[in-house]
Formats: C-alpha cells, structure tokens, sequence
C-alpha cells in the first residue's frame, strides 16, 4: 500500500468492497463527479475528506494518511519550485551597475507573488527563501546608483520584504530574527517616507511583543495614529490588530472600539490603492480577529457565532491559518461548557495542523489541550489527546526550528 496514492487507494478500496461511484457517493453525500476527480487524482483531497470516507470505507485512516502524504510532497515541491526561482538576475544586482526607473516596481511585483506562499506555507518553509530576497535588495540599495525617487521606491521594497521574513522568522518561531527584520522593515520604510509601511512594522513588532508575553497595546495604537491618514485597508488592518492587543491585555471596551473602527474601515474605499501587503484583510478577516477577540476575552456568546461563520468558508488549504482560528473556537466552546464540541474543534485543527512548518499551532493547541484536565475522564477527551500525541509523532515535513526558540 505504501506506493500507492489517495487516488489509486480509494479505486482499490472501492473495487474490494464492490461499490460502484454511485454507491459511494450516496452514502458518503459526495457528488458523484467530485469522487470521480478524486480517483483520478485531478482534485486532492481535504483532510475532512479524508477522514470521512476512510470512516465510512472502514479504512483505519489508510486514506487521511495518504492524503497528509500527498500534502505534505505538494508543499515541498512547492518550496522546491518558488527556491529556484528566487534567484534575482545577476544583472540586476551586480555592484555599481545603474538600477532604472522601473526596478523597484519589478521587485515590488516579485514580493507580492512571493507574499501568496504564506496563505498555504508555514515559516519554517518560507524564511530563506524570504531572508534571501531582503539580502538581495539590501545589496541593491548598497551598491546601486539611482535616482532619489528610485532610491525611496527601493527602500519601500526593502521594507516589505523585510517584514515578510521577520513575519516566517516569527512563525518559525524564531524571535531573535523575526525583530532584527522588523526593526530593519521599521528603518526601510522610515527612509521612505511611508507612513502606511512605517505603521504596519509597528503593528508587526506588536505582535512580537505579545508574543514573548509583553503588553503592546501602546505599539499597536502608535501604529494606528501614525497611519490616520492611509487608505482604508491599511486603517482596516491596523485597528484590527490593535483590538487583539487589546484582547490580550483584558480591556474589552477598547478591543470592541478598535473592532468597531477596524469593521468601518473594510466597508470604505477611497480613489488610492491600497498596497499589496493588505491584499487578505476582508470582511472574513474581520469576522474572525472579532471572534478571536471575544474569544480570549472569555465571552463565547460573542465568539462563537462568528467564528463558525467565518470558519464555515475558510479553505482547508489555508492550513496554519484554519488550525489556529479552529483553536480560539475550541476555547470559546469550553468557555461554553460545550466540552464535546470543543474537543471535536480541537481533532480537526489539530489534523490541520500535523504537517505546517509553524510552531504556533502547536502551541495553540497545547494550551487547549491543557484546558481540557478537569474533564480528562470523558471519552472525547481521551480520543483528543491520543490523536494529538499521534500526530505530534510524526516525524517533520520540514527542518526544525531554530535551537532555543521554541
């Protein structure tokens, strides 16, 4: 069985057991079309997929394995693809040669491409690659010669990427690198007098500070008065985040008041652009930073409608992100004292979660998992924490951590 794919798996499985599509698609309430692409290997399968027809076909998880098999090789193809083509030109970085006009818009385009990967990949897949590509600019802006509008345009570049790779570094787990590329983003954008920039590498920093269990309510505020005046995706963003330092720190009437502006913010436009780097933040973003805020402000009435209606129609794909957004849901269910439903939340993040290069959803997790002592007897309970051990087994899809941050 082990050479065999998801494809190949679920066509012997179903002739063994003498099932034509149709059959299966009745029980398992799957098109008929949808379980024809999955044999042919033309669509992959969800983990919930997965799961559900190895229940149903009485597989013993033969299939969900498969499957995280089968992500988990896509992923490193995928990584293996975007490292090969991170090379910038030799021309366009050789010592003392002319940058154009146009070379700041040309890496601009290449970082939001290179920005997409983070929707599907954990840090510890993204941070060289990443890493590379803010030394590569680095060199530009050292030894290039160039105008005083290109110069600024260079630096703005510099800065995104270099909050890109603090943010991989961050979700690697690696702190000390995550604010040295912050505090570099910070100068970058300073230099170039973008103010919308300046703000986001604050709002970054924020987050680190929180992370290390510091208080950055004060950051995350500074961010949002520095960039008053940017579009309405930027202020989106920023009060967003500043609603979930808030969160954090227990006063809920400034996260609602930040939650209310950061909302406002989604519905308006104005005739300027807003930068690449806010491309994600939409109104299911904004559903779910409310739901996390209730969330770990210990209010699951707020929380959970919200949450399972933004997490109804999040991809599967978007792995670390579903994972950590399924475990403030779990903590609201507890909050509820809904135990089954939180232990049930908790099993399919942490199915999502077995093969990200992140640490943070295992950290998530763990912190739910613990939550979950005084009820250590019931059956749900047992079930969680033998799936979690089983998967926390599994040997890596990607290199470890750097040492000591974790």
């Amino acid at each position: 069985m082990t050479d065999l794919s998801f494809a190949d798996r679920l066509r012997q499985i179903r002739a063994d057991k003498n099932l034509s599509l149709r059959a299966l698609a009745k029980i398992a309430h799957y098109g008929k079309s949808y379980l024809h692409e999955l044999e042919t290997g033309a669509k992959t399968p969800t983990p919930q997929v997965a799961q559900r027809l190895d229940k149903i076909l009485e597989t013993d998880g033969d299939l969900a394995a498969l499957a995280a098999g089968q992500r988990g090789l896509r992923r490193r193809e995928f990584v293996a693809a975007a490292g090969l083509a991170a090379t910038l030109p030799h021309t366009l970085l050789a010592h003392g040669r002319r940058v154009g006009a146009a070379t700041p818009g040309r890496l601009a385009a290449r970082t939001a491409r290179l920005r997409r990967l983070d929707n599907h990949l954990g840090g510890a897949d993204t941070h060289r690659l990443y890493a590379a590509e803010v030394d590569a600019t680095t060199r530009l802006v050292q030894d290039g010669a160039y105008d005083e509008p290109t110069g600024r345009q260079l630096l703005a570049v510099l800065g995104e990427q270099a909050q890109l790779a603090g943010w991989a570094a961050f979700d690697a787990g690696n702190h000390r690198d995550a604010d040295r590329l912050y505090r570099l983003s910070l100068a970058a954008a300073r230099d170039a007098e973008d103010a919308s920039l300046t703000a986001n590498g604050m709002a970054f920093l924020a987050y680190q500070q929180l992370a290390l269990g510091g208080q950055a309510t004060d950051t995350a505020a500074a961010a949002c008065d520095t960039a008053a005046a940017a579009t309405p995706g930027v202020r989106a963003l920023l009060h967003l985040r500043t609603a979930w330092a808030y969160a954090v720190a227990g006063d809920a009437g400034a996260t609602d008041r930040h939650l209310g502006i950061g909302t406002t913010c989604l519905t308006g436009h104005d005739d300027r652009p807003d930068p690449d780097w806010v491309y994600w933040v939409d109104h299911t973003e904004g559903e779910i930073m409310t739901g996390r805020c209730w969330s770990v402000l210990h209010r699951p009435v707020r929380a959970i409608p919200v949450l399972d209606r933004a997490l109804a129609g999040f991809d599967d794909t978007c792995v670390r992100d579903k994972a950590l957004y399924l475990s403030w849901l779990a903590d609201a269910y507890l909050d509820a004292n809904e135990v089954e439903q939180a232990c049930s939340t908790a099993a399919l993040a942490v199915r999502l979660a077995g093969d990200i290069g992140s640490i943070r959803p295992g950290q998530r997790l763990d912190a739910v998992v613990a939550r979950l002592d005084p009820y250590a007897h019931l059956p749900c309970v047992i079930e969680l924490r033998e799936l979690a051990t089983e998967v926390s087994k599994r040997p890596p899809l990607t290199g470890p951590a750097t040492p000591g941050t974790r």
